[in-house]
């Protein structure tokens, strides 16, 4: 496997922090791989920056930081004018089309989802925006299996919204598919 280097970046209370923990759990717990999950925050706990770095790895990961990643989300503008120029060439660039407008960056694979708008129109609540993130990211990149996702979310998420994260992970991985690479 290659070394994968996310960075998950947007707003404080947007759940990126979360999805970057579930992820990396999912990585480590149900498949058999080695992962490092950081975070920063910024000013405020809610509305301000927040970026989290997952390394995931077959083998043994030295260094916990993410510099170059290849796999960079942005749910808001301020994180995508802030991180966009430290994806690696190649890498793939993963935006909101609600809370980001795109400039053309020639050396990464840009993909504008309707993540938010997508969780709005067939769940209608908000809180499982990340969730649907974290689908698109492993319909496209197949990190870790959708069954291995969903086992750290049953530990997590309180009971009653666990079917509601279910359906959130589903509509992020038929958005993520048509871009497997």
């Amino acid at each position: 496997m290659e070394r994968i280097r996310m960075v998950f970046s947007g707003s404080g209370g947007q759940g990126v922090i979360t999805a970057a923990i579930i992820i990396a759990e999912a990585a480590v717990l149900h498949e058999n791989l080695v992962a490092v999950q950081s975070q920063s925050y910024g000013a405020e706990a809610r509305g301000g920056a927040t970026r989290s770095d997952v390394l995931i790895s077959d083998t043994e990961i030295n260094f916990p930081k993410v510099t170059y990643p290849n796999l960079l989300v942005c749910l808001t503008q301020e994180a995508y004018n802030k991180f966009s120029p430290i994806i690696r060439p190649g890498g793939f660039l993963i935006t909101d089309t609600k809370y980001v407008t795109t400039h053309k960056k020639v050396a990464a694979r840009q993909r504008e989802l309707p993540m938010y708008q997508t969780v709005m129109d067939q769940i209608g609540k908000p809180v499982v925006f990340n969730i649907c993130m974290l689908g698109a990211v492993i319909g496209m990149l197949e990190i870790v299996k959708p069954e291995s996702i969903m086992k750290v979310i049953e530990t997590r998420i309180p009971a009653g919204l666990i079917d509601l994260n279910r359906k959130a992970l589903e509509l992020g991985i038929k958005l993520g598919e048509p871009f497997k690479g």
